[in-house]
């Protein structure tokens, strides 16, 4: 099995990444779920503004709102691989991501915040996503908007890269641009989630820029990393495969 990862996964992504980037999606989840469910019955406050109530809802902002997830998945994987060499970079990322769901967590418990969401008229395929994305998605954990966090970080993990051509880059500023106007048009999130989502990334991104914040992450994730291989290599009857 190790030999098959090695193989096929790690040209895509190398293999010290892939242990870090799941459990960054797996806090991701852990955080925004469980903090709606811990403060499900407390009260919530509305951040709306006038500038709130001039956008109008469009529904055609869905395609842009569900196409960020595959955006996410593709530039997270990108960053592991633009930084094969380079592991503290890499780790920077990780470390800024994990610390952003921190704060998110400690405004979800103690500021929790909603909006109301318009009624849903339409027979389009775009109004019947909106329609779709109101009943499994609670008004609740907006402030700060993790969709536009995300997607930033997205631009934010490859704007320095010389892996990473110009296009693509532009791309993927204009798409975060994008999905943070879709939270606005499709009424999930108030202009102050997006705000508060951008200073976050980049206050965040500045700060493990600046200091040697990683080190934990590069500490904790190598032991993680290096346990799972040892397994599957038992499981393989290969031996030890040295963390490389």
């Amino acid at each position: 099995m190790y030999a098959w990862l090695k193989k096929y996964l790690d040209p895509v992504i190398p293999l010290y990444a892939v242990l870090p980037l799941i459990i960054c999606f797996g806090f991701n989840t852990v955080v925004y779920s469980g903090t709606m469910i811990l403060c499900k019955d407390r009260y919530h406050y509305d951040f709306t503004t006038p500038f709130d109530r001039m956008v109008p809802v469009s529904s055609w902002w869905m395609y842009i709102y569900f196409g960020c997830y595959l955006f996410w998945i593709i530039n997270y994987i990108m960053v592991g691989h633009i930084n094969r060499e380079d592991r503290i970079a890499f780790y920077r990322f990780v470390t800024t991501d994990l610390m952003s769901r921190i704060v998110c967590a400690f405004f979800y418990i103690f500021l929790p915040t909603t909006n109301v969401r318009p009624e849903v008229v339409g027979t389009h395929l775009s109004d019947r996503l909106l329609a779709f994305l109101y009943q499994i998605d609670q008004p609740a954990n907006l402030f700060p908007s993790i969709h536009c966090l995300v997607s930033w970080l997205c631009f934010i993990g490859i704007r320095k890269s010389d892996k990473v051509p110009l296009w693509y880059k532009i791309f993927s500023c204009v798409f975060a641009v994008l999905v943070m106007a879709s939270t606005q048009f499709t009424k999930q999130h108030y202009i102050v989630d997006v705000i508060s989502a951008l200073i976050l990334a980049e206050g965040l991104n500045w700060l493990n820029q600046t200091f040697d914040l990683y080190s934990l992450s590069i500490r904790l994730f190598s032991g993680m990393t290096q346990g799972v291989r040892n397994f599957i290599c038992m499981l393989d009857k290969k031996g030890d495969y040295r963390v490389k």
